[in-house]
């Protein structure tokens, strides 16, 4: 059944809403450093990856291909593992997929730190780090076991937002649209600052700044838990 448009209105800019905005933003900053500071890998962006995957060999570039397919398991373990922890240890916790990217977000600083600590740029066995930590973060909103909210899969929520212009323009209301949107901008916002930030920080360092801003934003999804306890049946994996 749908709700009614005073409670999807209200739903826009409730704590759960909030919170979703910081860790898109989270996730948009962690692209933006992988991407930046490597040759092009993406860990938000698996459609691409999957198509560098199956076609670099064409180009002449199949070792491109492997990284990319690497890539692509190192982000299904994240997510694997962390809905493996939430099923059996953190059912409901928000903080617990922040928690793991945060952990592998140092173990990826601090080996970039002792393999390559004078390179501005990391390789790929520290994206690898990365790209777990990415497909952890995506499990933060998660509903009868299914994600609810993807925070890195900007495509689908492309996608979503035009649906959602689309039944407004057919008689509908701005929540069918907004919502998505503002996790776009969230996102892209996060992607800035980490552009930003890839002006005065180089290799390591950017990695251990992006663990500090997770680290960040597990302790905000922490107080955002205790301030608003989970339904245990709406939130069971």
């Amino acid at each position: 059944m749908k709700r009614p448009t005073d409670e999807r209105r209200r739903a826009l800019f409730d704590v759960e809403a909030r919170l979703s905005w910081v860790l898109a933003a989270l996730a948009g900053l962690l692209g933006a450093a992988a991407f930046i500071h490597t040759e092009g890998y993406f860990v938000t962006f698996m459609t691409g990856n999957t198509e560098r995957a199956v076609l670099s060999y064409f180009r002449g570039q199949g070792m491109f291909g492997l990284a990319a397919f690497l890539i692509i398991l190192a982000f299904l373990s994240g997510v694997v593992i962390a809905s493996l922890c939430r099923r059996h240890f953190w059912s409901g916790h928000p903080h617990g997929p922040t928690m793991l990217t945060t952990f592998a977000l140092i173990v990826a600083a601090v080996f970039d730190a002792a393999v390559d600590r004078d390179a501005n740029d990391i390789d790929l066995l520290t994206v690898l780090f990365v790209a777990f930590g990415i497909g952890s973060l995506n499990t933060s909103f998660t509903k009868n076991g299914e994600v609810s909210v993807p925070l890195s899969y900007v495509t689908g929520t492309w996608v979503k937002m035009g649906q959602g212009i689309e039944r407004h323009i057919s008689g509908g209301d701005y929540a069918d649209w907004l919502g998505y949107f503002l996790l776009l901008a969230s996102f892209a916002t996060g992607a800035l600052t980490g552009g930003l930030l890839s002006t005065i920080e180089t290799g390591w360092s950017m990695l251990a700044t992006a663990a500090v801003v997770c680290l960040i934003a597990s302790v905000y999804t922490f107080l955002h838990e205790r301030a608003n306890p989970p339904d245990p049946q709406a939130a069971a994996a």
